[in-house]
């Protein structure tokens, strides 16, 4: 055998030794990384447990205190929770820096930990909105949704419709931007955030008032919008114009998704009750909800629609059940797990730093996000003015309702980012209208339903009392 043989033998058993190692190392690591996640899921639900029971005892929603206590173990205060995936660095995670002190790790095992550990938790957040999008069907109804469709279907194109126009031609107009990128960042104002929104009107108790199921219709409607939109801006970024061949999919796939679960689960609810009354085991009737919850919710991605879309159809269908009571009753604890990981992540990935106006490079940023929020928020407003045919309708709660932009803005930013086409002040501007219109959204609903609250309280008190007048006269 001559050297070079030797050496190639070798090389060739050293390149089989490589994987070996490399998998001996992450079964070394694994229990690191679920030390990893675990400590996140403490800070993650103390975060929520403060923040939330503040908010509460100063009678502002708890879903507020959630995202607040995100923005405090976040990128924008302490770093405690850092993202590989949201542009975050090891070196920034005081998480990593505490699991590497106290468990050795090396920094070469950290840096695989850390972006495990950042997929898992953030995982888990998608997860979390797909739970609670499930919840929110099942308290919605399908009869009141349907009876309200027409008007919500009004507020979600005229919600669509007026920001994207008034945004990009403001940005063209007023500030000059190049016509993709403002229409890019136009698109960024369509598109509500459903999860934050149905959260808040859970907690208000409003969620199955005339307002709240047209706000939910409308909310539905706004993320297909806002997915055809995103295509479109998308499409445009890449190529310089539009594939209509992909729009037209994009909306025949969600009309037909949408009715077709719903017909189909109608037929679908008999059975469902059989095949759960016949089952023995724990879980009978949660599991295979929760299963369908993920069929649904997985064919709705498989067709590029999302898979909150999915997750509300199927609690759509099954709120028409006779286990529905049941059903809520078990979902609720299963939502109290997820939910809050969701809007903690969604918050602690924001930077707020983006708001200071000291530093030179935000300054350009923060005068075009002072024109986006305006326009995000008068042309949500006027959305909830357009309703027509309900006289006693609080149309105010339901153009406050549509403001959140969320985790949505946020996907419209990064694409634009990624793309190139979003000059780093038009992104910035991008993201202080996404923090500005979710943080504003919750305590402004709050305000727009108390006189609603305060009359219906009265309504109760009036009608106790005259049964006592009627008895102490005779």
């Amino acid at each position: 055998m001559t050297l070079v043989d030797t050496i190639t033998i070798t090389s060739l058993n050293f390149c089989e030794i490589i994987p070996l190692l490399a998998t001996a190392t992450e079964a070394e690591n694994a229990p690191m990384v679920l030390s990893g996640v675990l400590a996140s899921l403490v800070v993650i639900y103390l975060a929520s447990t403060i923040g939330a029971e503040i908010c509460a005892r100063i009678n502002l929603p708890p879903v507020l205190g959630q995202l607040l206590g995100g923005l405090v173990v976040g990128i924008s205060a302490f770093h405690l929770l850092v993202f590989a995936e949201g542009g975050g660095d090891i070196s920034d995670s005081l998480m990593m820096n505490f699991l590497e002190v106290t468990t050795g790790l090396s920094p070469n095992d950290a840096a695989a930990i850390f972006q495990v550990d950042s997929e898992v938790i953030s995982t888990l957040a998608e997860i979390g909105v797909v739970i609670l999008l499930f919840e929110i069907g099942l308290e919605s109804d399908l009869q009141e949704l349907l009876k309200v469709g027409p008007q919500a279907a009004i507020v979600a194109v005229v919600g669509v419709v007026t920001p994207f126009v008034a945004g990009t031609l403001g940005l063209i107009f007023l500030f000059h931007v190049p016509t993709i990128a403002a229409i890019f960042a136009g698109a960024a104002l369509t598109a509500t955030s459903i999860g934050i929104t149905a959260k808040v009107l859970a907690e208000l108790q409003y969620l199955n008032s005339k307002e709240g199921q047209i706000i939910i219709g409308a909310a539905v409607l706004d993320d297909i919008l806002g997915i055809i939109v995103l295509a479109v801006v998308a499409s445009l970024a890449k190529t310089g114009e539009v594939e209509l061949t992909n729009v037209l999919y994009l909306i025949v796939s969600a009309v037909v998704f949408l009715v077709g679960s719903v017909f189909l689960g109608r037929l679908f609810n008999p059975y469902f009750v059989k095949i759960v009354s016949e089952l023995k085991t724990r879980g009978q009737l949660l599991i295979p909800a929760l299963i369908f919850a993920f069929v649904l919710a997985y064919i709705a991605t498989v067709i590029k629609l999302e898979a909150i879309l999915g997750a509300f159809t199927a609690g759509l269908i099954l709120a028409e059940t006779q286990k529905c009571r049941e059903l809520k009753d078990q979902v609720i604890p299963i939502a109290d797990i997820l939910v809050p990981v969701f809007f903690v992540v969604v918050s602690a990935k924001t930077n707020i730093g983006v708001l200071n106006p000291l530093i030179p490079e935000n300054r350009e940023g923060l005068i075009m996000a002072s024109f986006l929020i305006v326009v995000a928020i008068l042309g949500k407003l006027v959305s909830g003015f357009a309703v027509f045919g309900q006289p006693d309708t609080n149309r105010l709660a339901i153009g406050v309702g549509m403001i959140p932009r969320g985790e949505v803005g946020l996907v419209f930013a990064g694409i634009g980012s990624a793309s190139g086409i979003l000059s780093s002040g038009l992104d910035a501007a991008i993201i202080v209208m996404v923090i500005v219109t979710t943080f504003l959204a919750p305590p402004l609903l709050s305000v727009v339903f108390r006189p609603n609250q305060l009359a219906a309280e009265a309504k109760v008190r009036e009608s106790a009392k005259v049964p006592a007048e009627v008895k102490e006269a005779n």
